[in-house]
C-alpha cells in the first residue's frame, strides 16, 4: 500500500516535470516512444530479406560470369591465334596454301556454327577464307593493338588483326548464336541474359525472359581479354516476397504514424495556440491592449511567453500612441499658425505694394509696383497650394498652381494691356521647390512678353516628356519672337533672372526666336 501510494504521488510530479519541458523536447519524446517499435520491426524484416538470398545469388552470378568470360577468351583467342599464324605465313609467302588450310581446319568447328574468316590485301582481294561484307570489316592500321574488336548491332562480333608489314589483314566474324553457345556456363540453371559490351555498343547473346512487376535483377560485368570487350550477365534476383513487402511498407506506415502523431502533437501544443494568438493579434487596434486571459491556459510555455510579450508591446504602443497623438495635435496647430502668419504677411506685403502703386507719380513707377506685386502673388499661390496638399504629401498640383497664377497675372496686368493667356496644362504633381521656380519662371517670361507687347497673347502648356519623371513646360507668344526689344530686355532686366531660375530647375531653357517660344523640361513626381 505504501509503495502504491508513493508511485501515485510521483505521477503528478512527473506530469509537472513533463509540462515544464520545452515543446521540442515533448515532441521528441512522444515521437521516439511511438516510432521505436515500428523501427525495430522494420530493421528485423529488412535484415531477414536482404542477407542470405542476395549474397548467394551474387556469388553464383560472379562465378558463372567469370566462367563464361574465360570461355570466350579461350575460344576466341585460340581462333585468332591460328588466324595470326596463317596471316604471318601468307604475309611472307602469299602462295602458302598449307597455312590457309590449317586455319580453315582450326575454324572448322566455328564455321559450322556460322563463323567466317577472311585474309585480304590492301585492295580488298581475298587471299584466304571467304568474302565478308564491308559492314563487318574492322578498320585496322599498323598501330592497331593485337586484336581489334567491333560489335555489329543485332548481328555479329567481328575481330581483326593486321600483319606486321601492314600489307595483309585478317577478319573473323562470330554470330551471336555461336557466341551464346560458347559463353553458356555449365551447371547454371537460373534464367539469365548475356550481353557483350564495347563502350556504348551492345550485342545481346541471350535474352532475359519477360520480367514481372515485382521481379528484381542482379547484373555483373567481367572483362574479356580480347579487344576491350566486357561480358555482362544478368539474372533474376529473389522476387519481392511477404517479408520484403513488409520491409517496404513499414517505412510508409512509420511515416504515416509519425505524420499523424506529429500533427496531433504540434496542432495541440503549437498550431492551435498560435492560431488563437494570431487571431487576437489580428483583432488588435491601435490604442487597445491585447487581452490574453484565455491564452494563459496554453500548454506551450513559449507561446505563453510570446503572448505576454505581445501584450507588453501593445501596452507600450498604446502609451506611445497617446504621446504621439498629443504631439501631432500640437504640431498641427503650430503648422496652421505658421501658415496663417505667412499668408497674412504675404497679403500685407501685397496690400502695401498696391497702396504705394496707387500713389505713384509716374506710369513707370506704377508698372514697377505691379511687376513686384505679381511676383509676390506667384509666391503666395504656391504657398496656398502647398498648405492644401501638405497633409497627403503627394506634391503640389501644377495645373491648379499655374491656373491660379495666370488668373492673378491677368488681374494685375495694366489696364491698357489687353493681355490674354491660354492654358493647356496636364495634371502633374511637383515638389514645392520646383513649383516655386516654375511660378517665378512663368511670371518673368510673361512679364517679358508684356514689356515688348502689352496686348500679347501668351500660350502656356505643360505636357509629358520622353522621361517618365519629366514634363515639358512651353511658353509661346508673338511677343517672344527675336527682336530689338526682346534682346534689350533680356540683357538688361530679365536674362539673368530667367537663367537663374532654369539653373534652379536643373534643366536647360531653350528659346526659339523664330517661333517665339521658351521650352524647359521640369521634374515631376507623378500625376494628380
Amino acid at each position: 500500500m505504501n509503495h502504491q501510494g508513493e508511485v501515485g504521488r510521483n505521477i503528478p510530479g512527473l506530469t509537472r516535470g513533463f509540462a515544464r519541458l520545452r515543446t521540442g523536447a515533448k515532441l521528441f519524446l512522444i515521437l521516439s516512444a511511438a516510432l521505436l517499435p515500428l523501427a525495430i520491426i522494420a530493421l528485423v524484416a529488412a535484415r531477414q530479406t536482404s542477407q542470405v538470398a542476395d549474397s548467394e545469388l551474387r556469388s553464383n552470378l560472379r562465378l558463372a560470369a567469370t566462367e563464361s568470360a574465360r570461355a570466350l577468351s579461350i575460344e576466341l583467342g585460340g581462333d585468332m591465334t591460328a588466324l595470326r599464324v596463317a596471316l604471318n605465313a601468307l604475309d611472307e609467302d602469299p602462295s602458302d596454301a598449307a597455312s590457309c588450310a590449317r586455319a580453315q581446319g582450326v575454324f572448322a568447328g566455328q564455321l559450322s556454327r556460322g563463323a567466317r574468316f577472311t585474309i585480304i590485301d590492301r585492295d580488298g582481294s581475298v587471299i584466304c577464307g571467304v568474302s565478308i561484307p564491308a559492314a563487318n570489316l574492322v578498320p585496322l592500321t599498323k598501330k592497331s593493338p593485337a586484336i581489334v574488336a567491333r560489335l555489329v548491332p543485332d548481328a555479329d562480333l567481328a575481330l581483326g588483326i593486321a600483319a606486321a608489314s601492314g600489307r595483309l589483314r585478317a577478319v573473323a566474324t562470330f554470330p551471336t548464336a555461336a557466341l551464346a553457345e560458347i559463353a553458356r556456363p555449365s551447371g547454371f540453371t537460373p534464367a539469365f541474359a548475356a550481353t557483350l559490351v564495347q563502350g556504348s555498343q551492345r550485342l545481346e547473346l541471350d535474352a532475359m525472359p519477360s520480367l514481372g512487376t515485382f521481379d528484381r535483377t542482379e547484373t555483373i560485368g567481367i572483362p574479356v581479354s580480347i579487344g576491350g570487350l566486357l561480358f555482362e550477365m544478368t539474372v533474376r534476383a529473389a522476387p519481392i516476397s511477404s517479408p520484403m513487402v513488409i520491409a517496404m511498407l513499414l517505412p510508409l506506415l512509420m511515416w504515416a504514424a509519425a505524420a499523424s502523431i506529429g500533427w496531433f502533437v504540434v496542432d495541440r501544443l503549437l498550431i492551435g495556440p498560435l492560431r488563437d494568438l494570431r487571431a487576437r493579434v489580428a483583432r488588435y487596434r491601435p490604442g487597445e491592449e491585447i487581452d490574453l486571459a484565455e491564452a494563459r491556459s496554453v500548454p506551450a510555455q513559449e507561446i505563453r511567453e510570446l503572448g505576454e510579450t505581445f501584450q507588453a508591446i501593445s501596452r507600450t504602443v498604446k502609451q506611445h500612441e497617446a504621446g504621439l497623438a498629443e504631439g501631432l495635435v500640437r504640431q498641427t496647430k503650430l503648422t496652421r499658425e505658421v501658415h496663417h502668419r505667412v499668408k497674412n504677411n504675404l497679403q500685407v506685403i501685397s496690400s502695401l505694394i498696391n497702396f504705394h502703386a496707387r500713389g505713384a507719380r509716374s506710369p513707370d513707377a506704377t508698372a514697377a509696383y505691379a511687376a513686384i506685386q505679381r511676383r509676390v502673388d506667384a509666391l503666395a499661390v504656391v504657398h496656398r497650394n502647398h498648405f492644401a496638399e501638405q497633409e497627403e504629401s503627394r506634391g503640389l498640383g501644377l495645373r491648379s498652381v499655374i491656373g491660379e497664377l495666370a488668373a492673378n497675372i491677368r488681374a494685375t496686368a495694366p489696364d491698357q494691356a489687353a493681355l490674354s493667356i491660354t492654358l493647356d496644362v496636364d495634371s502633374f504633381l511637383a515638389t514645392q521647390d520646383v513649383a516655386i521656380a516654375i511660378s517665378f519662371l512663368i511670371t518673368e517670361i510673361i512679364e517679358l512678353a508684356m514689356t515688348c507687347q502689352p496686348d500679347a497673347h501668351v500660350r502656356l502648356s505643360l505636357k509629358p516628356a520622353t522621361e517618365p519623371t519629366k514634363a515639358v513646360l512651353r511658353i509661346s507668344s508673338v511677343a517672344l519672337i527675336g527682336g530689338d526689344c526682346l534682346t534689350t530686355e533680356l540683357s538688361q532686366r530679365y536674362g539673368r533672372v530667367i537663367d537663374g531660375l532654369s539653373r534652379q530647375l536643373r534643366s536647360t531653357l531653350h528659346h526659339d526666336p523664330l517661333a517665339g517660344a521658351y521650352e524647359i523640361a521640369v521634374a515631376v513626381v507623378g500625376l494628380d
